[in-house]
């Protein structure tokens, strides 16, 4: 088995250096701008020529080109392991584009489309994107994504999460939502979304019975689908969304999902605040600070708890080992330029999740920390790979992990 897998590392590390070099190409060839002067030379110098063009492309990607460009584009053929998914490819694309070009006080509108397949069997594909009209009075954001994820499960609660042994099986998942947003005054919007979310397991075989599944959670389905519906108010004053230098950003947000848009059963509502501020330091130094809390109402499924862990929250920890109807984390974030694109970043924080404000115990809240790389692939779009640690778990195993993705986590 450790031979099969080297023998697809090897196949995969070949098919992403074959893509890279299309794209190169295909970008280089496009909309070349800059002037020259012929002179004829040797095939032989073929080499040295196409060096030239990936060098100019290099120089050009590190310039916001949302201006003249219809959409800025980059791609991202690269492997990557986790504990969790173990050896993988992943393609992202992340684009800029404005449809206000006359306006240079407003952000660029991003996307990102991602795929990602790893040995185990898991798959993701997906895209995301934030959309701002004209003279930024409206925002359109959206998300869908469909995945399939041989995961585990401690069960519900902090105390879980702790003690138990993690059950296995497979995940699947499927998230479409929008949110339309339109400016009230200065950096204040005001608007509303709707949401789809669709959850279901494969068990047996290879994973854990169904019947241990739910003996964890108290005899609950694990099938659900639900459909939510919100009300949202944001104040907005950073320089840009996908890497912000400087600037406040607030979000709450007020969701119901609705009795008969579902097949939860009851109406359900929840809430989610977050608070971001970034403030620029020394010559190339970011300092950012994130505080986000979520909450649900009593009978909300397991499914649907708030959790903490992932690529924005608690980095470090399994995503969803820590669930509960509440969560809540503070971060801070420094973040430094090293070297023209490169750069690195080093964070710390803490979060808590709990049954209810009445059950929050101050001595279960969970530590994190880590440090990063950021490679800016455009201007505005970096790629990072971070290694987080957290608390020790059950037989003092100290949780930590490695994950990469495409701009920052706030």
């Amino acid at each position: 088995m450790n031979r099969f897998r080297a023998y697809m590392l090897v196949l995969l590390s070949l098919f992403s250096v074959e893509v890279m070099a299309q794209k190169d190409s295909i970008l280089v060839v496009g909309r070349d701008t800059v002037a020259y002067r012929y002179t004829p030379i040797d095939t032989n110098n073929s080499t040295r020529k196409s060096g030239s063009r990936f060098l100019r492309y290099l120089a050009e990607s590190s310039v916001d080109s949302s201006f003249e460009r219809k959409v800025d584009m980059t791609f991202v053929p690269t492997l990557y392991y986790s504990p969790s998914t173990s050896a993988g490819l992943a393609v992202m694309a992340a684009g800029r584009y404005r449809l206000d070009k006359s306006n240079r006080s407003i952000p660029a509108s991003n996307f990102s489309i991602y795929a990602t397949a790893s040995l185990t069997g898991f798959y993701r594909v997906g895209v995301q994107g934030c959309n701002i009209f004209r003279n930024d009075n409206q925002r359109l954001l959206y998300n869908a994504e469909f995945f399939s994820l041989p995961t585990s499960f401690w069960g519900v609660g902090y105390d879980s999460a702790m003690r138990n042994d993690a059950i296995r099986y497979l995940s699947s998942r499927c998230i479409v939502e929008g949110k339309f947003l339109q400016r009230v005054i200065g950096g204040l919007y005001v608007g509303a979304g709707v949401d789809f979310n669709c959850h279901f397991g494969k068990f047996g075989g290879k994973y854990s019975s169904q019947t241990a599944l739910e003996e964890r959670i108290d005899g609950k389905r694990v099938a659900y689908n639900a459909t939510g519906i919100s009300l949202l108010v944001e104040f907005d004053s950073r320089d840009a969304i996908s890497n912000p230098q400087r600037g406040v950003y607030v979000a709450a947000q007020a969701k119901v999902r609705p009795r008969g848009m579902g097949n939860i059963g009851q109406t359900l509502w929840s809430g989610r605040l977050v608070l971001d501020y970034y403030q620029r330091l020394w010559r190339g130094a970011v300092l950012a600070f994130d505080l986000r809390g979520e909450w649900n109402s009593e009978g909300t499924p397991w499914v649907y708890n708030a959790l903490i862990g992932g690529s924005q929250s608690m980095r470090g920890y399994y995503a969803g080992r820590f669930n509960d109807l509440c969560a809540v984390t503070l971060q801070a974030e420094l973040r430094q330029n090293i070297y023209k694109r490169l750069g690195a970043a080093a964070w710390g924080g803490a979060g808590n999740v709990f049954h209810s404000f009445r059950t929050f115990s101050w001595h279960k809240t969970l530590p994190t920390y880590g440090v990063g790389l950021r490679y800016e692939l455009r201007k505005g779009v970096n790629f990072r790979l971070d290694y987080g640690f957290g608390c020790r778990a059950n037989r003092g195993k100290l949780i930590h992990g490695a994950l990469f993705s495409i701009n920052e986590a706030f």
